[in-house]
């Protein structure tokens, strides 16, 4: 008998290699979870398909001039009105990397994902400044805390 593993999408954005090392950190952490398949992509190969078919979303986004990165605004564009009707409910996760400040980032996300009526699963990670050894590690946390969450399915 097969046991079709829960996943968990990763998603992200990154122009200079800061936001994709971090996702690579996420989805590490993230793959100590035996009991589910971690799926990292970067927001512009990320589809409709992909969102269907995962149990929770982390997202990942530089912070470019107080908003989110255009290629995850892209992605919502792509997926919305196909996906806003059948995600409800969906758990997710943000983490921001801005030069000074990220708020903007999250909150534009955050409106996006309430239209899909989707909820936070845990406190989104924020990281300004170029990331430290610690905002690694804690953001290999947040993967493997995000992932035992789906698994379990209590996110």
């Amino acid at each position: 008998m097969s046991i079709t593993k829960k996943k968990l999408l990763i998603i992200y954005h990154s122009q200079g290699g800061t936001m994709e090392r971090l996702a690579r950190r996420f989805a590490e952490g993230a793959a100590h979870e035996e009991d589910v398949d971690t799926l990292l992509k970067p927001a512009a190969e990320a589809g409709l398909d992909d969102l269907l078919q995962c149990r929770g979303i982390a997202i990942g986004s530089p912070e470019y001039f107080g908003t989110m990165a255009g290629m995850i605004k892209d992605f919502f564009d792509r997926t919305y009105e196909s996906a806003r009707e059948k995600t409800i409910g969906l758990p997710f996760v943000l983490f921001v990397c801005a030069g000074n400040d990220g708020r903007g980032a999250i909150t534009q996300i955050e409106r996006i994902a309430t239209g899909y009526k989707w909820r936070q699963a845990l406190e989104h990670l924020r990281i300004v400044g170029a990331p430290t050894e610690d905002d690694l590690d804690r953001i290999e946390e947040l993967g493997h805390t995000m992932a035992a969450g789906v698994g379990m399915g209590i996110f």
